[in-house]
């Protein structure tokens, strides 16, 4: 019987070695050819510079940033509330029957193919902007939105299991106190889940940044600074996805740059929101 558990021990052992040994060489690859492009350019001009134009040696990813920025941001402001309350009614008020249809319909929105969603918007989501913004319907608030549908998924299911995890003392004793349900649930339940709740939307901001086939479908694959939340915008992953495939020589690490950029984005990203749950959590 101890053989067996250490066999196991060591099996798991491997496993997490294997993880993190991918993450390091992944890391590895993208700094070593990345930051030295950075370098080159010069790492004011890569950042802030406003012109990406390879053909002339100018790479100046801050259009990029920005609009990174801008779909991300819009894609939190539009897929958590509708996430998190979502998440609300089935872990409060959503009865069985109804819950055993909603909640594979849910979990199926996170197996739907990327390009798919990307053609769904492009199909149905455009044309409804063009209408009403009389423009050509592709920037910032159609892919906004097609992200903001596309991290539903992953806030409703971490959210919900963290609302589920919390003590129902909680809950019953906000009620033997004499309050409603719904400021039992949001003043008692949703703020003891709040760790697991902004679990959730790092990982959905990390979704949305990442995101790429069906941000270039939608977004309009422009490398201009936007100046309204309909302009046609050039994410960093979309610059990176679409001219890879014949880049060579400074133009392919300005790329890979581009690539060490979004990594430290991301890391960012997630250390302000670590930051932020632990000083709440004080």
């Amino acid at each position: 019987m101890k053989v067996k558990e250490n066999l196991m021990k060591y099996i798991f052992l491997l496993c997490a070695c294997i993880s993190i040994l991918a993450v390091v060489i992944i890391c590895l690859f993208i700094f070593v050819n990345g930051v030295p492009a950075i370098g080159e350019v010069g790492i004011v001009k890569f950042i802030f510079g406003t012109h990406w134009k390879p053909s002339s040696n100018e790479f100046g990813i801050f259009p990029m940033i920005v609009a990174s920025i801008y779909v991300t941001a819009g894609a939190i402001i539009i897929g958590v509330p509708i996430g998190l309350l979502t998440a609300i009614y089935l872990a409060m008020y959503c009865p069985v029957k109804v819950y055993k249809i909603v909640k594979p319909l849910i979990n199926l929105l996170a197996s739907v193919p990327s390009v798919v969603y990307g053609f769904f918007c492009l199909v149905v989501v455009v044309p409804v902007i063009q209408n009403l913004t009389h423009t050509s319907g592709k920037g910032i608030l159609t892919t906004s939105i097609l992200l903001g549908i596309m991290i539903l998924p992953t806030i409703i299911s971490t959210a919900e299991s963290s609302i589920r995890a919390v003590p129902s003392m909680y809950y019953e004793g906000a009620l033997a106190l004499g309050a409603t349900k719904e400021r039992s649930i949001m003043k008692t339940v949703v703020p003891a889940a709040k760790s697991g709740i902004m679990s959730g939307v790092i990982l959905s901001v990390g979704r949305a940044i990442g995101e790429t086939m069906a941000v270039v479908m939608v977004a309009g694959n422009q490398a201009i600074m936007p100046n309204s939340i309909t302009s046609g915008v050039r994410t960093l992953t979309s610059n990176i996805v679409m001219e890879m495939g014949y880049a060579t020589g400074m133009h392919r690490d300005a790329l890979i740059g581009t690539a060490v950029v979004l990594f430290v984005f991301i890391l960012l990203i997630n250390i302000c929101f670590s930051l932020v749950v632990r000083k709440k959590e004080k």
